[in-house]
């Protein structure tokens, strides 16, 4: 490299910091979030600020005056990762009783699958479990409460025979469409490119055990 490219160069590097630090305050926030998101799916949640405060190009200072602890900084992940990834119609439209069950469940599971099987999500939820975090496990709880328990209220409605459903058996469906996109983004492992055909499949199996039949959606 010549002197001048090199001058060049070093000046498309000082072009690109003052770029960086030009950023307003929401836009550089949203830029660590995102960053950060990132970099836990790769290293996990043990990955150290100083490790991303170099991959963003920005001093670790700068990152913690943002987020004042590491603890802060995961918070605003598992909100952008996980809360906001749940839609805040789900609940009502799982009530929705002027449409089948089984329609509901079919609606339900392609938009929430379409959202979770993605190499971000998945990795920094197992990353999350392996730690023995609280991340996922306050996640699964905000899951049942907000999802899964009125689903199953309205499921029972709907069933027929001497056996109702049960919360274990919820979680049982929901596990095995969950690990559809483990099978994919953890083990690496082939899946279906359009997973519909394994879900349509999974929910009928699930309702036709309480009775319902797959015609009633």
């Amino acid at each position: 490299m010549t002197s001048s490219e090199g001058a060049g160069a070093a000046g498309e590097v000082r072009s690109r910091a003052a770029a960086r630090r030009r950023l307003p305050p929401k836009e550089r926030r949203q830029q660590i979030v995102d960053g950060a998101v990132a970099f836990f799916a790769q290293a996990g949640l043990e990955g150290n600020t100083r490790d991303l405060a170099k991959r963003l190009g920005i001093t670790q200072p700068l990152l913690f005056n943002y987020f004042a602890t590491k603890d802060d900084l995961v918070e605003a992940v598992y909100e952008q990762v996980y809360l906001d990834r749940l839609s805040p119609d789900w609940p009502e439209r799982l009530r929705d009783r002027s449409v089948p069950i089984r329609a509901r469940l079919l609606a339900f599971y392609t938009e929430y699958s379409t959202l979770i099987f993605q190499h971000e999500w998945m990795r920094i939820f197992m990353f999350s479990g392996l730690a023995g975090a609280e991340l996922n496990r306050r996640y699964l709880r905000h899951l049942a409460d907000v999802i899964l328990r009125p689903l199953l209220a309205e499921i029972a409605a709907e069933a027929r025979g001497e056996s109702a459903p049960t919360m274990e058996d919820l979680w049982n469906l929901h596990g095995g469409i969950v690990y559809i996109g483990i099978r994919q983004h953890i083990y690496r492992m082939p899946c279906p490119a359009d997973p519909s055909d394994a879900i349509t499949r999974a929910i009928d199996r699930f309702l036709g055990a309480f009775g319902i039949a797959a015609e009633a959606g």
